[in-house]
């Protein structure tokens, strides 16, 4: 077996880079909280509206979205996310993403209690993609994205980068 050096790749293999597409605020009802399941405590999140604006796109989060979250047992807050985008001229976009959340025990039960807490201190991140039939949209199916997340008590807000 050969060692990998990484000095030795290409500069595209050594650094990530992306653009801003936009920034998301997310409404959401109340949790629902199912209760502690095989793999942690299941809750889920109703999202009812919300707003993306951007450079390229922009618009409104449709209702009936959802957030199927599972606190685990080591602290962690995994997010699977489903929603509809719809832009100022009338395209539709599913979004779908996958998200952590996990810092400090203080931190998050701040969280919890819907107070304002700096995003710096603890992290909050997820990686969407896009599915959309529009042929202005298209690009939207090839890309992948990471997003930086802030928790608001009424819902999240994201800033979402295209990965390039």
């Amino acid at each position: 077996m050969t060692t990998l050096a990484y000095d030795n790749l290409p500069d595209v293999q050594r650094s990530v880079k992306a653009r801003p597409l936009f920034a998301m605020r997310l409404s959401v009802r109340p949790l629902q909280v199912v209760g502690a399941t095989p793999v942690g405590v299941r809750r889920i999140g109703v999202v009812f509206g919300g707003v993306f604006e951007g450079e390229r796109l922009s618009g409104e989060v449709l209702d009936g979205g959802s957030d199927w979250q599972v606190l685990r047992p080591d602290g962690v807050l995994t997010l699977d996310v489903r929603l509809v985008l719809k832009t100022t001229d009338g395209a539709e976009i599913g979004m779908t993403y996958r998200g952590l959340r996990h810092g400090a025990a203080d931190v998050l039960q701040r969280i919890d209690r819907g107070e304002r807490v700096d995003p710096a201190s603890y992290y909050f991140r997820i990686n969407p993609v896009f599915e959309t039939a529009s042929p202005t949209y298209d690009w939207l199916n090839r890309i992948l994205c990471i997003g930086i997340g802030d928790r608001h008590a009424d819902g999240p807000v994201y800033s979402v980068f295209e990965v390039l």
